[in-house]
Order: structure tokens, then sequence, then C-alpha cells
């Protein structure tokens, strides 16, 4: 495999990681339809563990095999599948060397009480994504929960850990809990917030969700307003994003957010999210909810949309 020039200037922002760390990310950069242009499509699989089977499975019934997520992704052409331990365990032999993995080390789930205080149990572990074949471990922090600095200490471990064995590593920020409105938890402010502090823990690829154009904290309002950020659009909040993770140095992805019935409003809020010069987008519920063939036709929009098809 020959690397891009383009995946080259991108491992090159990532200074202190070993020859390993490098190949799993540029095997992620170099995969799929997206392979070398520096774009990525991730299909992510935790929704089961989230929602529950029937929320998650149920619009889609051949969804309930692990066997048809990974089978989608290939054949959609992505860049990487991402989902937690027994979802992966129950394809690993069949799709070996297929597609690069992301293990999912953490989940929550929607019968616990936690609010304020939101968090996510440990679930799986670096021995299970080198013992799997990785490329990557993911894991996702609530920063403004009141068990913020917990997760940042569980996350701390496990990167160290996965980063001397030559894993790359994947951060969901995704803000809530505390006092933050649940507005605030997409607000462009915290957003560029919530990917700075991924950039500063040590992820290599970070995900945040689309932000919204509102402010969430009168401090940060202030320099917003005084400062003339431009925030109107989503793809100057997207740039702005970017900017948050250390001057575009970090690969930034962009969740798909909860299922949406217009192909049309997936595809524009694509379009600014590729022109707020991201690198690509996460995307599940979207996805995997709809009949096969409709998910592939989807998808390929989505690829051509990061190409600069359309």
């Amino acid at each position: 495999m020959s690397i891009t020039p383009k995946v080259r200037e991108i491992l090159s922002n990532y200074e202190s990681d070993n020859p390993g760390t490098k190949a799993n990310l540029a095997r992620i950069l170099m995969q799929g339809r997206l392979g070398g242009t520096g774009k990525l499509v991730i299909l992510p699989v935790d929704q089961g563990f989230e929602h529950g089977p029937a929320r998650s499975f149920a619009p889609n019934p051949p969804a309930y095999d692990p066997h048809y997520h990974f089978q989608l992704a290939i054949d959609a052409g992505l860049s990487a599948y991402a989902a937690p331990l027994g979802m992966l365990e129950a394809g690993a032999g069949t799709f070996a060397g297929q597609i690069p993995t992301i293990i999912k080390l953490n989940s929550a789930n929607s019968l616990s009480r936690l609010k304020e205080d939101a968090d996510q149990a440990v679930t799986g572990s670096v021995a299970d994504a080198l013992r799997l074949g990785c490329a990557a471990i993911g894991f996702p922090i609530y920063p403004g929960s009141d068990n913020a600095y917990a997760q940042y200490e569980e996350f701390r471990e496990l990167a160290e850990e996965a980063k001397a064995a030559g894993l790359a590593v994947v951060l969901w920020s995704y803000p809530r809990g505390g006092n933050l409105s649940k507005q605030g938890e997409t607000a462009v402010d915290i957003c560029a917030y919530a990917a700075h502090m991924a950039a500063l823990l040590g992820a290599h690829i970070i995900k945040v969700k689309p932000p919204t154009p509102a402010l969430e904290l009168d401090a940060a309002k202030k320099v917003y307003e005084s400062k003339h950020i431009p925030i109107g659009t989503l793809a100057e909040r997207v740039r702005h994003v970017m900017q948050s993770s250390f001057a575009g140095r970090r690969i930034v992805v962009f969740s798909g957010g909860e299922a949406k019935d217009s192909v049309d409003a997936i595809y524009d809020e694509i379009r600014q999210i590729r022109d707020g010069g991201a690198n690509g987008s996460i995307i599940g519920r979207n996805t995997f909810q709809r009949p096969r063939e409709e998910a592939l036709k989807l998808l390929d929009g989505i690829i051509k949309i990061y190409l600069g098809q359309s």
C-alpha cells in the first residue's frame, strides 16, 4: 500500500507516536473509497448498548445480526467500523483484515438513572483490541458531567496502554450532565471546548456532534461577540471546531446524530461539514436503520460529497 502525500501530511501532525500507531492510523486513512484523501466515513454500531435492541434494530431487522454491519461497512467502501466488544467478537474471524475496526471500550445504557453525573462503564480492554486485530480503541467522555474527571483518568490509562501497543485512539467527546442545558450539549462554544479537550487528552481522532449556533457559557459568549467569531452557518461552526482542535492538526469527524427521514437533509448537513474542513463523518442510525440498498445508496452519496463530486 502506497501512502498518499495527504495521508503523510496528516500523520506528520502526530509527532510523538510510534510506527505502530501511525501504521494503524494509515490503515484507516487509506481504507475504502475515501482512502488517501484525508477524509473518512466510519460506521459506529453501539446503539444497541446505548438505546436497546428494538429501538436500534427493529426498523431494519437484518441489523440484529452483527455480520450485517461488517458487511455494510465493507460493501459501502467505508474507512472503519466501530462497535463494542461483543459485536466485534461475533464477526472477528469472518471479516478479519477486510476493514479496520475500532473497539469501543466503554458504554452507557438508557436504563441508568445517571443525569448530572452521567458516566459510562469500561466494557473492554486494550488486550481485547489486540486480540481482535483492531486498528484503534474508542472511548466516549462526557465533558460537563460530575463524573468527567474520573472519565478523563480512565481514558488516560487506556490511551497510554493503547499507544504503547501501537494502536490509534478515538475519543467521542459528548458534553452532557452537570449544569449543561440540553441546548448547551451541542452549542458551538461547548462543542469547540469538547473537541479541544479531546485533543489535549491525546486523541488521534476526535468525534463530536455538529454544533448549533447557540452559546451556552456567558463568559464564552462575550469572547465570541467581541472577537466576531463567525458561527452563523454550520460550515463556519465546523471550521471553528477544527481550529479548536490544534488548528486542524487533529483528525475530527462529526456524528450523524438521530435518525433523519430526509436524505436531502443529511446530504445538506454533510456538505456543510465538508465545507467547514472536517475530516469526515461517523454515521450509524441514519444508515443501518434503513434497508440495506437504501443505506448503500445513502453512503454512496455521502462519500461522493467528501470526494467533491456532489
